[in-house]
């Protein structure tokens, strides 16, 4: 109960300071089995059900990182549609990592549940602010900035991020800049990299469709 109390009360601070429009009605549950875009489900339609999100303990296998996530925005729990607040459960094995990301729609507020990570974000003086926290410390990562976490400890670690949008979004160095919609000319001068350099790059990354074994996409 006292965990449950504290999830709400950072999940009613965190949603005080909106990243997305107000909303201009109660609430606008999310339709997402049409083909035809509906913004809200019809008023009289809504149950308690729809205000409901279940899983957020369920485990997920860990990737290549040794990170696995269950994520809690619009997409997956469409009663979140105007409210401007999400939130995901981050388990990581020991040495797993949340690659350099941003959240570019949102500010993070991190609290770590179980576990020792290093945790940190960069700003834009390429100035590096991280520290190493453990279980009940709460670590903020202001909207939109590069940021890291690495479990450092000796036994599983667990964080739960909440947002101030509804889909924070999330885009890794990784894939931005080695994306395949990138010109290989403009890595090459930017990096100094050789194309075949890039291309074993990407195939590492499996950005473009070309995996090599033992390696994934960036941890989503």
């Amino acid at each position: 109960m006292v965990l449950m109390v504290r999830i709400l009360f950072v999940s009613l601070l965190i949603g005080l300071v909106f990243s997305d429009p107000l909303p201009v009605q109660d609430y606008c549950v999310a339709v997402t089995d049409s083909e035809t875009f509906i913004p809200c489900k019809n008023s009289s339609l809504v149950t308690i059900e729809d205000f409901m999100f279940y899983g957020l303990n369920a485990t997920t296998e860990f990737n290549d990182a040794g990170l696995a996530i269950v994520s809690v925005n619009v997409d997956t729990f469409p009663g979140l549609r105007t409210q401007g607040v999400s939130l995901a459960r981050a388990d990581f094995a020991v040495g797993g990592v949340a690659v350099p990301h941003v959240h570019p729609r949102a500010t993070e507020v991190a609290w770590v549940l179980e576990g020792t990570f290093l945790s940190g974000f960069i700003d834009s003086q390429e100035r590096v602010f991280s520290k190493v926290i453990q279980k009940g410390d709460v670590f903020l990562i202001p909207r939109g900035l590069v940021h890291f976490h690495k479990n450092v400890g000796d036994i599983q670690g667990s964080l739960l991020g909440f947002y101030n949008s509804e889909n924070a979004g999330r885009s890794t160095f990784q894939d931005t800049i080695f994306g395949c919609e990138v010109k290989e000319e403009l890595l090459e001068k930017y990096l100094g990299l050789s194309a075949e350099d890039i291309s074993k790059v990407r195939g590492k990354l499996n950005l473009c469709g070309k995996a090599e074994a033992g390696f994934s996409a960036s941890p989503n």
